[in-house]
């Protein structure tokens, strides 16, 4: 098997757990307006990806759906692949979500991203946006480092931040405070930018969002 394949199919069993779903306001999720862990497959989540423009898109390979191969919560999880041939390019799985019209809101978000190994050299970012629209292009994301729990009021809410931290699964969160919203509908993008000129497969799994008026 060809290198490229093993990073696509990742390289161990999975983690049996309780499954988790997609159920806005369920009391079973600590009051969490919006959960996954990808036991029914994708459902009404969207896949898309963005490289630089001297690149077309076309030639730019990457695949996102769901796998037993590794699992946070339940048997299943959102395995996202890239190559890493251009040293550039993001990919990601967009979900609605949905908020009232009119409101200023506290939102948590939070999910598992599970990385082959612990590594001192960044290869991949993890990346996670909710905000009034999907994105489109890798500037939609936050820039390296970045996360909005430390920046008060901001257009939209997110993260962007090393994987490979740790061997197996490891906790992403970030906060956003809303401005007053002017649309009932928000999208959670979770995904996986490329750093290092290597191909990679990551795990998104145990997805929450909790959302308060404010």
């Amino acid at each position: 098997m060809r290198r490229r394949d093993v990073l696509r199919t990742g390289a161990a069993a999975g983690i049996a757990g309780l499954a988790g779903c997609v159920v806005p306001g369920d009391d079973d999720d600590d009051d969490a307006e919006f959960t996954e862990s990808f036991e029914d497959g994708l459902g009404d989540w969207e896949t898309g990806a963005a490289i630089g423009p001297e690149v077309d898109l076309a030639e730019f390979e990457w695949e996102v759906d769901v796998s037993d191969a590794q699992a946070a919560t339940g048997d299943q999880s959102l395995r996202v692949w890239n190559e890493g041939d251009y040293d550039d390019g993001v990919t990601w799985a967009v979900h609605p979500v949905p908020v009232e019209r009119g409101q200023a809101y506290e939102i948590e978000v939070e999910g598992q991203f599970w990385s082959e190994s612990e590594s001192f050299n960044t290869i991949r970012h993890a990346v996670m946006r909710l905000a009034p629209e999907p994105p489109e292009v890798e500037e939609d994301f936050p820039q390296p480092g970045v996360n909005t729990s430390e920046h008060g009021v901001t257009p939209y809410g997110g993260l962007r931040e090393p994987l490979w931290l740790a061997d197996g699964w490891h906790e992403y969160e970030f906060e956003w405070t809303t401005p007053e919203l002017s649309t009932d509908t928000l999208y959670l993008a979770v995904g996986t930018a490329v750093i290092w000129e290597a191909d990679a497969t990551h795990y998104v799994d145990d997805l929450s969002v909790s959302i308060e008026p404010r």
